[in-house]
């Protein structure tokens, strides 16, 4: 009884003191009332309007609670609210209810609600939030209103008014809603010791508007498929390809040569071979399957770098699938679900790699480092870090004490085992070393090269041609997350990824075998680099985004943007460092196994 207790909803207008076996009752099919869980409603229902963010328009993630500006309440008893998903939590939602009265069908014409006494404190606040050009957010039947303005001042800067009718349309369709307007009107002016009255009216009207279509208003076609989308897709395609053809002209056309010279100096005597010209990646065969230094970094960020790949790849996939735009929340969570459950992911490829490298610490100790790398010390961290910032603003980004023992428990109790059983599975069924060559016991010296054949060059110029197949869709990336639109052109999202792999691949292999053509067999390293230099050109582009694209402003904001920047520019930096040293090592190993090597 307790339990039944707990999770129910209570509804303005229902007596507190109902009788548990009255509210069993109500919850039997023939007499269950629909709500905006169920988007279904019947005539004369209630239908709840919520009040959730404001906050200043140019900040977008600089979000508050709708009720810190000194606005009225309705007088219909609210309704409590709890955070239904762990993504509409950390992305600041904090519905309130309005308490206005809404029933489903019924126009309300124009009515007082509430009032409110306007002192100079109040006053005060609505001036700064004008100033700052506050707005608000709300949603009914989880459909989100995003035009309220708070007010406005006059040409001189002198008077402020504030608006104090909300005029809403509502459109149905059968038993759901699929549309919502609000029109803000009634402006009156800010004078201390005055008493404003707060207004609001409900016009219902039938619409033809599918349940399924009804987010389609939402979306911005002539923004996400402009041609100067389908432009850069197609650059980039064009760029895959001339890439591909490059390589395979060049390398192969290259290694056919080696091969031919290769076998050629396998026909002479050893005098001959000594008094030879001999040079080129053949040379260390002996040191090309070494270890990289820091073994242990290297392989937990090859892992790492696995598993943002594969939840990369899911999270698109199910998005192109469902709408998960539609849901408050549905993509964080979803893509919090998918990290959690591809743990596996990073400690088999980390672990097999480590294992493969000669790593012999004890398991403890590999999997803690292995851990910290990427989830707890870069995304947890950060976010804990502005989550303590937005406390000093007041923000709702600020994470609350329970929601932040449910991160750390997520790590610990979930992604924590889930890596250790990758880890183990990876040592067990991959991690015996099966290279085509033997590794020398000494270290061959490395010769003097040419300065753009140092591996420092490499890496600064190997990540231009990847950040430029993807910049494009960076621009709509970025604008869908710091501005006001909507992304939903998943399957562009998907050619993207598609193309930066190719062109990640193509352009370590090219790297690593110049790398290794001057005798050089740092290549581990170099080729993960020289991937994850894309990171450094995104991050750069930020910096142009935010001062040339936004008119972001405020140390909150600023920090917001910038520190999550890092946070996705290094993520987007590890996934390509593991993208490219896997191909590159299939390419080392494949070009090493078919030479004749002693």
């Amino acid at each position: 009884r307790p339990r039944v207790a707990r999770h129910f909803r209570r509804v303005p207008g229902w007596p507190d003191d109902v009788a548990e076996s009255e509210l069993l009752l109500l919850l039997l099919p023939p007499r269950a009332r629909a709500d905006e869980h169920e988007h279904t409603y019947i005539e004369k229902e209630e239908v709840v309007l919520w009040m959730n963010t404001v906050g200043p328009y140019h900040n977008r993630q600089e979000t508050y609670k709708y009720f810190s500006l000194p606005f009225c309440v309705g007088s219909k008893k609210s309704i409590s609210h709890y955070h239904e998903t762990l993504g509409e939590a950390l992305q600041g939602v904090e519905l309130e209810f309005s308490g206005l009265d809404i029933k489903f069908k019924d126009d309300v014409m124009p009515a007082t609600y509430c009032e409110i006494d306007l002192d100079k404190d109040k006053r005060d606040a609505f001036v700064y939030a004008i100033k700052n050009h506050y707005w608000y957010q709300m949603y009914i039947d989880d459909l989100p209103i995003w035009v309220g303005i708070v007010g406005e001042a006059d040409e001189n800067g002198e008077d402020y008014y504030l608006w104090t009718y909300k005029k809403l349309e509502i459109g149905f369709n059968g038993n759901r809603i699929v549309d919502v307007n609000l029109t803000s009107e009634g402006k009156v002016k800010l004078v201390p010791n005055t008493k404003i009255q707060m207004s609001y009216s409900v016009k219902w009207k039938k619409s033809d508007v599918k349940f399924e279509d009804r987010f389609d208003k939402y979306l911005d076609p002539s923004f996400f498929q402009h041609r100067i989308h389908w432009f850069s897709i197609f650059n980039s395609f064009m760029m895959v390809i001339f890439l591909v053809g490059l390589v395979s002209m060049i390398l192969m056309r290259t290694l056919r040569k080696d091969y031919a010279r290769y076998s050629k100096e396998e026909e002479m005597d050893d005098m001959d071979r000594d008094l030879g010209d001999e040079y080129g990646w053949k040379q260390v065969h002996g040191d090309v399957f070494r270890p990289s230094s820091h073994p242990l970094i290297f392989s937990s960020l090859v892992g790492s770098g696995c598993q943002i790949f594969a939840v990369s790849l899911i999270v698109i996939i199910v998005a192109m699938i469902e709408d998960l735009y539609t849901e408050r929340g549905s993509m964080l969570s979803t893509a919090i679900f998918v990290y959690a459950a591809t743990s596996p992911v990073n400690g088999y490829f980390g672990g097999s790699l480590y294992a493969r490298q000669g790593g012999n610490m004890k398991c403890k100790r590999t999997f803690i480092w292995a851990y910290l790398v990427w989830a707890p010390a870069m995304c947890t961290g950060a976010a804990f870090f502005l989550s303590f910032l937005s406390k000093r603003f007041l923000a709702l980004l600020c994470l609350a004490f329970n929601l932040q023992v449910a991160v750390c428990c997520i790590c610990f109790f979930v992604i924590l085992p889930l890596n250790l059983v990758g880890t183990i599975l990876g040592r067990n069924l991959s991690g015996q070393p099966n290279f085509p060559c033997r590794v020398n016991a000494v270290p061959r010296p490395i010769p003097e090269k040419k300065w753009f054949m140092e591996p420092a060059v490499i890496v600064c110029l190997g990540g231009i041609l990847p950040f430029g197949s993807i910049f494009i869709e960076m621009y709509f990336i970025f604008t869908s997350f710091w501005a006001y639109k909507i992304y939903y052109v998943y399957g562009f999202m998907m050619l993207v990824l598609v193309i930066l792999c190719i062109v990640t691949v193509c352009v370590t292999i090219v790297c690593t075998y110049f790398l290794l053509n001057a005798e050089d067999y740092r290549w581990q390293w170099t080729s993960f680099l020289s991937a994850a230099s894309t990171a450094i050109y995104v991050y750069m582009y930020s910096f142009y985004y935010y001062f040339f694209k936004t008119k972001m402003y405020g140390l909150f904001q600023t920090s917001f943007y910038f520190g999550y920047m890092a946070v996705f520019s290094t993520a987007l930096g590890i996934m390509c460092g593991a993208i490219g040293y896997m191909g590159t090592s299939a390419f080392v190993r494949k070009i090493y196994t078919n030479v004749k090597i002693d």
